[in-house]
Formats: C-alpha cells, sequence, structure tokens
C-alpha cells in the first residue's frame, strides 16, 4: 500500500523526532530499503504491528493519547501486557540524566526504560544519581577532548583500581602500626587476638589480587539532551571527577541526525546498545550473541517505519 505525504508526516510526528536544527539521514540503497537491524536477534514485533495499525491508545496513568508507550509515564499504552514486550536483563546499572529542557517525546532514553526496566534509571538534571560505587566502577559515556576510547578503557580502569589499591593498603599499615603499639601496652595474654603476620601475608595477597585484576563495572551515565545541550551537564564536578569513555567506531542509524555532526553522535538509546556490546565482548570477554538486541526493539520498528514511508514518498536521500 502506498504511502501518501499526510501518512508520512503522521509516522513523523509519531515518532516525535527534532525538527528544526537537525536533517533527514535515512539509510537507502538502490534495491530500496536497506535495513541497518536486519542481524538483530529481536522479539517479535508483531504488538507494534497490530498498534500501528489500530492507531494511538490512551496511557493508563495520565490517559494521554500515545502511541505504543507514554513517554511522559514511561508505560505501555492501554491494551499492551507487559508479556509481549521483552525484558533485557544488563550487565550492570544504567543512569540515564536527561536535560531539563528536552522533549520527552523526542528521546529514546525512554527504550531503555521500558525494556530494562530493573537495570535503568532515568534523573532529569540538576538531579543525579548517588554514586556509592569507586570511581574505578563507574564511567560516563560521552564524546570529548577528556574521553578514552572504549579499546582503552580497560587499561584506564586498571589504573584507578591500582591507585585505590595502593591507597587501601597505605591506610592498611597505618593502621596495623597504630594496633601494634597499642598492643605492646597491653598484658602478655590479650597478645592472641592479634596475628599481624596471617593478617598481614592476607592483605598483600588480597592487594596482589586486586593490582592484578579489572575491576568490572557496576554503573554507566549517558546524556539524554540534544548536543547544543549537553555542556550544562557534562561540566557538572559531580561528572568531571569520573572517567569519560567515548564510542568512536558506532555510526547512527537515527533518522534525523543533528546538523554539524559527526555520524558517530549516537542516539542515546543506541549508544546504551552499543556500550553494552563491546562491554560484554572486550571487558567480559564473551562471545556476543545478541544478549541485548532488544533494546532496540522499539527503535528498530521506528526506524523501518519510518524509513518505508520516506521510501514510499520519494523523501529519502
Amino acid at each position: 500500500m502506498s504511502v501518501g505525504l499526510e501518512k508520512l508526516e503522521r509516522v513523523e510526528d509519531m515518532a516525535r523526532t527534532d525538527a528544526s536544527s537537525e536533517r533527514l539521514c535515512i539509510q537507502s540503497s538502490e534495491g530500496g530499503e536497506q535495513d541497518s537491524f536486519k542481524d538483530l536477534k529481536l522479539a517479535s514485533q508483531t504488538i507494534l504491528e497490530t498498534l500501528q495499525q489500530n492507531g494511538r491508545s490512551k496511557c493508563p496513568k495520565c490517559l494521554s493519547s500515545r502511541m505504543f508507550y507514554c513517554y511522559s509515564c514511561c508505560l505501555l499504552v492501554d491494551g499492551v501486557n507487559s508479556d509481549e514486550i521483552p525484558q533485557v536483563k544488563l550487565p550492570l546499572k544504567i543512569d540515564i540524566i536527561k536535560h531539563p529542557n528536552e522533549t520527552d517525546g523526542k528521546s529514546t532514553a525512554v527504550h531503555a526504560k521500558l525494556l530494562a526496566r530493573d537495570d535503568v534509571n532515568i534523573y532529569t538534571y540538576p538531579c543525579m544519581p548517588d554514586n556509592e560505587e569507586e570511581k574505578h566502577e563507574v564511567v560516563v559515556v560521552f564524546p570529548g577532548p577528556k574521553s578514552v576510547s572504549f579499546e582503552d578503557l580497560p587499561k584506564h580502569l586498571s589504573k584507578l583500581a591500582n591507585e585505590k589499591s595502593a591507597l587501601l593498603k597505605h591506610s592498611s599499615k597505618n593502621v596495623r602500626s597504630r594496633d601494634e603499639s597499642i598492643t605492646l601496652e597491653e598484658p602478655e595474654h590479650k597478645r592472641a587476638k592479634y596475628d599481624h603476620k596471617d593478617q598481614g601475608s592476607s592483605e598483600e595477597r588480597d592487594f596482589g589480587q586486586a593490582k592484578t585484576k579489572i575491576s568490572p563495572l557496576k554503573r554507566v551515565i549517558f546524556i539524554d539532551s540534544t548536543w547544543n545541550q549537553t555542556n550544562k551537564i557534562i561540566t557538572d564536578e559531580r561528572l568531571q571527577e569520573l572517567l569519560h569513555v567515548e564510542l568512536r567506531t558506532r555510526k547512527t542509524c537515527f533518522w534525523r541526525c543533528q546538523k554539524g555532526k559527526p555520524d558517530t553522535y549516537l542516539a542515546t538509546i543506541e549508544a546504551i546498545y552499543y556500550f553494552l556490546v563491546d562491554y560484554h565482548q572486550l571487558l567480559l570477554n564473551e562471545n556476543y550473541n545478541g544478549e541485548y538486541d532488544n533494546l532496540l526493539f522499539f527503535y528498530s520498528f521506528m526506524y523501518r517505519l519510518i524509513n518505508r514511508a520516506k521510501l514510499a514518498a520519494g523523501k529519502l536521500n
């Protein structure tokens, strides 16, 4: 069935992506549609096809008219059972910091929350997560002059972990020194409580292991904002003290790329997905078998829907 311009506009409105400051960058090939997601191991998208054909439904909380999900409440629309939408278990926690001026309907961050609800939290700046983890257990994914490449991430994490171990070792020696001076003044029968030789060797083994083992990440922070608005968040001192990492080899498939920005600047859900794939392979050192592909469940469907609409309207590049 042909797709007219009126329907095309409705499809773009459904995706609610940025308009005036961006250029359309749908991919195509001479033979027609180019599917960048054809090799993903995705759950059935029949429910999305049905919803798209039936039109908008109400959000069960705010009662607003939405397609697929409510981007304000992070809830599926009425008539959709949670078991019809895949859930992805992540190997670490994801925190997304959203710019206060970012329009909810333009963001792909909600995809992560809907598809990995137990492992994803969204904050609106200036609110930020209270990081209880050590510095070598948290990174910020953002391109910039101080960012390291993902390939160099293990080296930098190891360095931070070693610095922490050295600090702990130095502190432990000071504590033992104070304990020993106190023990010398105590009655002889109390000395049995302290076996400093065994304790010291045990600690040395622990610290020795820490020096050779890269502590696994526990939390990753992403910024959800238009690129022109990111400076206020990324320069916040709470993020400046953390290690920044950049995904330099991945290219976006987002249907609206911001003008003047390289194609390695990813949509939020793309950045989360590609980070986890690289983390799985390079840091966990495991073969990737599509464990996180369903994070692109909504994104890939919208991509195809808009791509087909543009192709039918003759609007593809």
